[in-house]
């Protein structure tokens, strides 16, 4: 994959995780408390994943030992250390070398297997993970009769770009 790819990939990861966020903040707490809940598991779980890996790019042990919690941190928290991991990964990502990309990282994942991934790999994955995730929240906002956002990747290129609707 050529890095410009994938810094426009995690570009789009965030764009498209603060359409989420905002949709999700617009749930009422009363008559849509199971989509809340479930966005809220949703995002723990998105998050959580990504701050392992962002351990494992860093050649450091994961910092949870689980990929979601009983008790789930509330919709601000969760905001701010998703936001928090999209800037750490465009960042990340903007930093890499050509070298560096293709160099496997062996790790433990949470179940105790071992692993390696390329920090390519590692990258694609978090963008692929991040757009499984807001499909189901998708659907919990649906069920909860909210606003769903657009936040499919040629939605967010002619956005981005809107010249290109005219071509």
């Amino acid at each position: 994959m050529e890095i410009s790819l994938l810094l426009k990939a995690l570009e789009y990861k965030s764009w498209a995780d603060r359409r989420t966020l905002d949709a999700v903040g617009t749930l009422d707490s009363v008559q849509g408390a199971a989509s809340l809940a479930f966005a809220r598991q949703q995002l723990n779980h998105m998050v959580r994943v990504e701050e392992n890996f962002r351990a494992r790019l860093l050649s450091k042990p994961g910092l949870h030992s689980s990929t979601n919690t009983e008790v789930v941190p509330d919709l601000a928290d969760l905001d701010q250390r998703l936001t928090a991991s999209n800037t750490w990964l465009a960042s990340y990502a903007a930093e890499l070398r050509t070298d560096q990309v293709h160099q496997k990282l062996s790790f433990t994942f949470v179940d105790g297997l071992r692993g390696s991934m390329t920090p390519e790999e590692i990258l694609f994955h978090i963008v692929n993970h991040g757009t499984y995730h807001r499909g189901a929240i998708g659907h919990a906002l649906d069920l909860a009769r909210a606003k769903r956002p657009a936040d499919t990747y040629t939605v967010f290129i002619h956005a981005l770009e809107p010249q290109r609707r005219d071509a």
